[in-house]
């Protein structure tokens, strides 16, 4: 496949007959792959440092896994990106209850979050840069959240090797919104094992700690002499093998980290990661305060993977760009409220390279760039 327009097929049928379909798209050396269930990446392949194309994401071959099985495997999430106590906040005095679906919490939206959605989809070109547009509009009341939300969510490959998010939304009634998207990243290949020797960098030097149920304790504390500390390059392996408390209530990590930038109105450069065997790096800029840092503690090899790899602890890492979890019900956080007459706003850019003998690199540019 040459750059040049997005190339749309049927990818499969959901249980219900929906028709789902993929689009391909390539642009300044990187592959995409995105189905219009669930606004799924299923898979982003990249260069090595020798130019040979590996799928970076970890996913399914077929619909069925991501209809039945899949943990948010390449998903856009919403409406609330990850946990909210009890599945209830109150908001301008009055309480609403969401479906749980990650014991007595609601986590990524409930059990059918826009994870779990078909959305609208239309391509567009932008100059040398080429991208997909999804829309959908959750009703009032859809997984137990206030007021209709109009979402425009779009997916750019550009001429510079950069897949850029651009979120919008807006509400006909107060509500909140957390909107963020759930690549499961091994830059090795979606087949190769462990991300315990990625290195990983993130500018960041305080952390929201968790009780059981994986709820911040609304504390935001230093990162110094924690497993979260990453604000010089740190190898996943050696953040896990740390004697930190806790990591035992996630079994690893699956915490927010609070960026030392705070939210912005332009995306800035927050976290690096790097596998030193193939040299691919990923660069993380966004404008969100925050970043979950998960390392798919919940795959336990019964999931597989297009490789034919069976999928474990381990073998991936999430960078969720976010506003902290649990903020409707955490007047100190960031505050997650949009209300009628203002749009939501949101942006993450992942910008990727490949190491060489003379050092870190873009990855080969568009004949358009």
């Amino acid at each position: 496949m040459e750059d040049g327009n997005p190339v749309k097929e049927v990818f499969g049928e959901l249980a219900d007959g929906t028709t789902v379909h993929r689009w391909s798209l390539e642009n300044g050396g990187v592959r995409l792959k995105v189905l219009s269930y669930g606004g799924i990446v299923q898979s982003l392949e990249l260069p090595d440092r020798h130019g040979r194309y590996a799928d970076v994401s970890l996913g399914f071959a077929s619909l069925a896994g991501y209809e039945t099985s899949s943990p948010y495997f390449g998903a856009l999430i919403g409406r609330y990106g990850n946990r909210v106590a009890g599945g209830r906040f109150t908001l301008d005095g009055e309480e609403y209850r969401l479906p749980v679906n990650d014991g007595g919490n609601s986590l990524h939206g409930g059990p059918a979050g826009f994870d779990r959605r078909v959305w609208d989809v239309e391509e567009f070109t932008a100059g040398p840069d080429r991208g997909l547009v999804l829309r959908r509009t959750s009703a009032d009341g859809e997984m137990g959240y206030p007021g209709a939300l109009a979402v425009r969510v779009a997916y750019t490959l550009t001429a510079d090797g950069e897949w850029r998010i651009d979120y919008e939304a807006t509400t006909d009634r107060p509500t909140v919104v957390n909107l963020t998207h759930h690549v499961y990243w091994n830059l090795a290949g979606e087949s190769s094992g462990s991300v315990h020797g990625h290195e990983l960098t993130v500018a960041a030097s305080r952390y929201t700690p968790v009780g059981p149920g994986l709820v911040p304790t609304g504390e935001q504390a230093g990162v110094v002499g924690t497993a979260f500390d990453f604000r010089t390059p740190r190898t996943f392996g050696e953040a896990l093998r740390h004697p930190d408390p806790q990591l035992r209530h996630a079994g690893g990590i699956d915490h927010n980290l609070v960026l030392d930038k705070g939210a912005t109105g332009r995306p800035e450069h927050v976290a690096t990661l790097r596998d030193p065997v193939s040299g691919r790096t990923l660069r993380l800029s966004t404008t969100e305060p925050g970043l979950q840092v998960y390392g798919g503690n919940g795959l336990d090899g019964t999931l597989v993977g297009p490789g034919g790899h069976a999928y474990r602890a381990g073998d991936a890492l999430c960078l969720e760009t976010q506003h902290f979890p649990d903020s409707p019900n955490r007047p100190g956080f960031p505050s997650t409220v949009l209300r009628p007459g203002e749009t939501y706003r949101s942006t993450t850019v992942h910008s990727f390279g490949a190491g060489s003998s003379e050092g870190e690199h873009d990855l080969p540019r568009s004949p358009t760039s």
